[in-house]
């Protein structure tokens, strides 16, 4: 080697360029918050086969409720309701909020809807009132109360609230699957319910139930992707399979045969079946107005904590622990209730099986427009969906019961009877007396009541005064000859 060769400075270097960002990464920002397309893309279908069991449960739930007037919603439009408005929401929330967050039917909020709303007036009045719950919500984000609001009630009555939905959701799950039956009357006995329909269980429906429970259980153990989604596809073709080759008495509402045609066009009959003010008339304004606010606090608290979660594990948030550009999220989750209620699928909230898109590296809104596409496609495959029986879905809400459960109990202060112990009356309550507005109105009263036998009134937000003697004047109607 030549001592000029040696010494000769190296050539200077063209500065490695970086790729060009297309519009589409620029948007969703999916390079600068360390994603790229095909994350996303693997996060959307994730999300989608760990929610979608909810284009089946939803329709069960609320067509197996009657209205005043004994009224069923129909099963196949029920199916287009909940897959349109889960895609339009979900979508919108990916475009404006970009965050991983999907939206479809609350569990739990459809459960008042089907149960304690419909049957004391029409199923529009109904769905007028989670119409008007997603406007509130609305007009809590527009003016800043929403955040203020969610601090009036403590951590430990929320988690309340939350696990008590959840023991609700396992009770409707146990009911409609036929695992436990309500005693008769005639018995004359003070035991409510009874295991099967006499006391044993019986038939292959049950068996069904039984041996979906513990198949979804089993994978959500193994921690398997669209745990939920893989056991009511399984157990309905084990279902059509048994009902192919035996005579089953009665499956329920749906009996699982394979339809001649799998692929439908949708039926939007439920589109825009609302009255917004109709139900007042019914109820009256009092308890009209507590079954609304029965519908937005589910929405409420069950929004927030799911975008809080999934927000902080997508590390969305900053070092305070707060997510930038919240308002934009939180008022597309108020566009959803209200959303959910105009096509007749109840309010539409925040999954939290949206975790499953981000445990797959999804980190932007582009994987909401993946997901969201999927229940587009979902809309076409209504007669596939119509013929899944409850026995082989309702496994889902034991699993989903006991997720709400175990993500809530341990954060409350179990020290602090103050707070232990109406969070238990609340999350009690609920399944006990088969209603969530119960479980609320009686845990708020006794918050307060302990709190003042406490010497802590100045602890109580002033909220939680009003909202209590709100549920408290409710509770003493009947006596007071006002119902």
């Amino acid at each position: 080697m030549s001592t000029s060769a040696a010494t000769k400075a190296p050539a200077p270097q063209e500065p490695e360029s970086r790729p060009a960002q297309s519009a589409l990464d620029r948007y969703f920002k999916i390079s600068e918050r360390g994603s790229s397309l095909s994350r996303e893309v693997r996060g959307g279908f994730a999300t989608f086969f760990a929610m979608a069991y909810i284009i089946v449960l939803n329709p069960i739930i609320l067509g197996s409720a009657k209205d005043m007037y004994g009224h069923h919603l129909d099963n196949g439009q029920l199916v287009t309701a909940t897959a349109l408005t889960a895609a339009f929401t979900t979508l919108l929330m990916g475009v404006i909020g970009n965050v991983p967050i999907a939206l479809a039917a609350g569990l739990g909020v459809n459960t008042v809807v089907a149960l304690q709303l419909a049957p004391r007036m029409t199923w529009p009045d109904a769905m007028g009132m989670v119409v008007l719950a997603g406007f509130v919500v609305m007009l809590l984000v527009a003016t800043g109360l929403r955040e203020r609001v969610m601090n009036a009630v403590p951590l430990g009555l929320r988690k309340g609230i939350a696990i008590g939905i959840g023991l609700f959701i396992m009770l409707i799950g146990l009911v409609d699957s036929g695992f436990v039956t309500r005693i008769p009357d005639v018995a004359q006995t003070t035991v409510p319910l009874q295991l099967g329909t006499d006391g044993h269980l019986h038939g292959w429906p049950v068996l069904v139930f039984i041996l979906g429970t513990l198949l979804t259980l089993a994978l959500i153990v193994r921690k398997v992707p669209g745990a939920i989604l893989i056991s009511i596809v399984t157990m309905t073709v084990a279902a059509v399979v048994i009902n192919a080759v035996t005579t089953i008495p009665s499956w329920g509402l749906t009996t699982p045969k394979w339809p001649g045609n799998p692929v439908a066009s949708p039926d939007f009959g439920l589109i825009g079946q609302f009255s917004l003010f109709g139900g007042f008339g019914k109820v009256g304004v009092l308890t009209g107005i507590l079954f609304v606010f029965t519908v937005l606090l589910s929405c409420f608290f069950d929004a927030m904590g799911t975008i809080m979660g999934i927000s902080d594990e997508a590390k969305l948030t900053d070092a305070q622990g707060n997510m930038p550009g919240i308002n934009k999220v939180l008022f597309v989750d108020g566009i959803a209730v209200a959303a959910g209620g105009a096509s007749s699928s109840s309010a539409t909230t925040c999954f939290v099986e949206s975790t499953a898109g981000v445990g797959e590296g999804a980190r932007t809104g582009f994987a909401n427009v993946v997901t969201g596409g999927l229940f587009a496609v979902a809309l076409f495959l209504t007669p596939v969906a119509t013929m899944v029986p409850s026995q082989a879905a309702t496994p889902a809400l034991i699993a989903v019961g006991f997720l709400i459960m175990s993500h809530s109990v341990k954060e409350i202060d179990w020290a602090d009877y103050t707070i232990a112990i109406p969070a238990f009356v609340t999350m009690m309550m609920m399944p006990f007396t088969y209603s969530i507005t119960n479980g609320i109105g009686m845990g708020f009263i006794t918050f307060v009541v302990l709190r003042l036998a406490a010497g802590r009134a100045r602890e109580i937000p002033v909220a939680m005064y009003v909202v209590s003697a709100v549920f408290t004047f409710y509770y003493l109607m009947p006596a007071l000859g006002l119902t």
